[in-house]
């Protein structure tokens, strides 16, 4: 028995949205996302209406993809059609970034077991993803949450906290610890490139590589950190992520400053020889 990495692209990273109405269809891709080795798609359903993603279904299966789920629940019932279509797609997670978003830490608790006791009854792992905009909005209250609720599994995507808090690099000790406690509770990550003001970064450009190799290094931590905490037969999932306009900056025509596929596929990559010598 060995640990396992798996990465996920998303169905979301692959739409283009590009000024001149160019468009990839699911069709090709899904042939792209398999073709170049990705174990599973996610479907965002922040992106797309859960009927339209439900469509996808039949391109799973043709290409023997695993499947995960973004969810965007807006009340606390939201989240039950959500499980429903995981156990249809038999999606290895619901990834919840939640649109209840109460204003004290006790309130948000109540909300986090409801959603946890939910997917017991539906059976459907889930987890809740470190985002802007959401029940997990700020780094502080995200913790204060973990403190009230210990077995509240996390997804790590550190970019929006950097965002979030304008960490100033190099980052401060008190900051990383802040960061550590997230990567020390993960389940499964998430990945981008964020700078204090910008939540994606394109990976080449040379003023950038600063925090290339931050997030390099805070992955490395916390795949050591997930392969002590798991067994010896365990999957991770790392989904790669890079969303398209308004996500991705671009020029004045409109058009993006780089290719975002290449990159996916770049930090791909970079994950697995993380992944292997963490």
């Amino acid at each position: 028995m060995t640990q396992k990495l798996k990465v996920y692209q998303s169905r979301w990273a692959m739409e283009l949205r590009r000024p001149d109405g160019v468009e990839r269809s699911d069709e090709e891709a899904f042939e792209m996302v398999a073709e170049a080795g990705f174990d599973g798609m996610c479907l965002d359903l922040g992106a797309s209406e859960i009927d339209v993603a439900k469509a996808t279904l039949p391109l799973f299966r043709k290409h023997g993809l695993g499947c995960m789920i973004n969810a965007f629940p807006n009340t606390l019932a939201d989240l039950q059609p959500v499980l429903d279509m995981a156990k249809e797609f038999e999606a290895d997670y619901v990834n919840i970034i939640g649109q209840v978003m109460p204003f004290t830490v006790e309130e948000g608790e109540t909300v986090v077991r409801h959603w946890m006791a939910m997917a017991d009854r539906a059976g459907v792992p889930i987890l809740f993803e470190t985002h802007r905009n959401c029940i997990t909005n700020d780094l502080f209250y995200t913790l204060q949450l973990m403190d009230r609720v210990p077995n509240m599994p996390i997804c790590a995507d550190l970019s929006h906290y950097i965002v979030d808090r304008e960490f100033w690099f190099p980052i401060r000790e008190d900051d990383h610890a802040l960061i550590r406690r997230i990567l020390e509770r993960a389940d499964s990550f998430q990945g981008r490139i964020a700078g204090r003001e910008q939540v994606q970064l394109q990976i080449d450009f040379p003023q950038h590589q600063k925090w290339v190799n931050q997030f390099k290094a805070w992955w490395a931590e916390g795949f050591r950190s997930w392969k002590a905490r798991h067994g010896a037969d365990d999957t991770m999932i790392f989904l790669t992520e890079l969303g398209p306009p308004e996500y991705a900056i671009t020029g004045p025509d409109g058009f993006e400053l780089s290719d975002r596929w290449e990159e996916a596929l770049k930090i791909k990559g970079w994950v697995e020889e993380i992944w292997a010598a963490a």
